[in-house]
């Protein structure tokens, strides 16, 4: 599902205190305990773990933002240790009903030096057929309601990424 439209593209970054020989997003990732997800944001509600029917990893996150819940069910679309990407078609249940979004989350590190590492959280959200058929019943121009959710996920993911940053450091740390 490829789409041109975009409501956000927001990138952060912060510094893992871990050589990069040390760090797998991707073991990270599949491998993160609900409450440590938890603990990256006030919006974290719960996350898991399975595969897509083709077999491929799948994490699920549940998370509120700008008001509405979302169900994502990120599969795994680049894997390597220091570059995860994952796409997920995300159900939002807004007030006026449940509808669905397309999310890419790329999270990657690039070495600084023999100790540290600047990590990425890169997402960006586009809506799916479903989405526009959603706001256009409504009336929502969909200007309009880019200009409504940037601030709340711009904010989201600003806020996550120092904490996501955290996470793998320590996990990096304890591994190896």
């Amino acid at each position: 599902m490829e789409n041109n439209q975009v409501f956000v593209d927001s990138s952060f970054s912060a510094i893992i205190n871990a050589p990069i020989e040390k760090i797998d997003i991707p073991a990270w990732c599949f491998g993160l305990p609900e409450n440590e997800y938890q603990s990256c944001s006030p919006a974290h509600i719960a996350a898991g773990f399975t595969t897509a029917p083709d077999g491929t990893k799948m994490s699920i996150n549940v998370e509120i933002i700008g008001g509405s819940l979302m169900v994502q069910h990120y599969v795994e679309q680049l894997s390597e240790p220091a570059h995860l990407i994952l796409l997920s078609v995300s159900d939002v249940f807004t007030p006026n009903g449940r509808t669905t979004i397309q999310v890419h989350w790329e999270l990657s590190v690039k070495k600084i030096d023999e100790k540290t590492c600047e990590f990425t959280n890169r997402v960006i959200s586009r809506p799916t057929p479903d989405f526009i058929s959603f706001i256009d019943k409504q009336g929502i121009p969909f200007e309009q309601f880019k200009a409504q959710r940037q601030p709340a996920s711009i904010y989201h993911n600003q806020t996550e990424t120092p904490l996501f940053a955290k996470s793998i450091e320590h996990h990096a740390l304890r591994t190896n």
